[in-house]
């Protein structure tokens, strides 16, 4: 019980080994294959709710009424005492253009063309990319690299603004949102199954692991009939 007292509630002990972080997707439904025919809207429309669900939280109203304006492209450091309540950048979901779901409610899906959200786990006091915003690419994972021809990113180049960090915990950054990156996936074979690694690129960042797919990296397939 002693032992207990000395530990703070709001942010671990030992930080000088963070773990480099894992990724994770949206939409997730069952499993990391994302499959549906354009024709079909009954076989898409889940992916669209499910899209529309979680980014709620980032409607420019609700980001605009909780969170702050920061500057772009330094980390937002916040001094005080560690049981202050920190502020929160806003992360708005129109910066996620064509997969904002604002103009295309439908997030691409009604065209074959999907939008895919990517986000980096949550590491209390993590300062991703050693100064220089980390960025993601995409690739076929494994197979013909022409099943993949053309992929956006949003917002701007694909990458997670230095503003986001660090995040100080769940007790004290109250209204903290994740940062995104939105992959617009806009050419992709059709009527075939494409396996995709997105990965994260940047100083500190590990995605080599092959034990863990999740570590820096994730593997999806895309399935997408007519």
């Amino acid at each position: 019980y002693v032992m207990l007292l000395t530990l703070s509630p709001y942010t671990p002990r030992y930080r000088d080994r963070v773990s480099p972080p894992g990724v994770m997707i949206r939409p997730y439904l069952n499993g990391f294959t994302i499959a549906f025919n354009v024709s079909q809207p009954s076989t898409w429309q889940p992916y669209v709710d499910s899209m529309h669900h979680f980014l709620a939280a980032y409607d420019d109203k609700v980001q605009e009424e909780k969170n702050i304006v920061c500057v772009s492209g330094k980390y937002f450091i916040q001094g005080g005492n560690e049981s202050e309540e920190k502020k929160a950048c806003q992360f708005k979901r129109s910066l996620l253009q064509n997969c904002s779901g604002i103009e295309d409610p439908t997030f691409g899906y009604s065209k074959g063309q999907p939008c895919i959200l990517l986000k980096m786990n949550r590491i209390i006091g993590y300062r991703p990319g050693a100064g220089v915003p980390v960025s993601v690419d995409c690739k076929v994972q494994k197979g013909n690299e022409s099943n993949l021809r053309s992929v956006d990113f949003y917002p701007g180049n694909g990458t997670f603004d230095l503003m986001y960090y660090p995040y100080y915990g769940k007790l004290t950054h109250v209204n903290y949102t994740s940062p995104l990156v939105a992959m617009h996936f806009t050419d992709v074979k059709k009527n075939y199954m494409v396996p995709i690694q997105c990965s994260l690129n940047g100083e500190g960042i590990i995605n080599n692991i092959n034990s863990d797919r999740f570590l820096g990296r994730i593997i999806f397939t895309l399935s997408i009939g007519k």
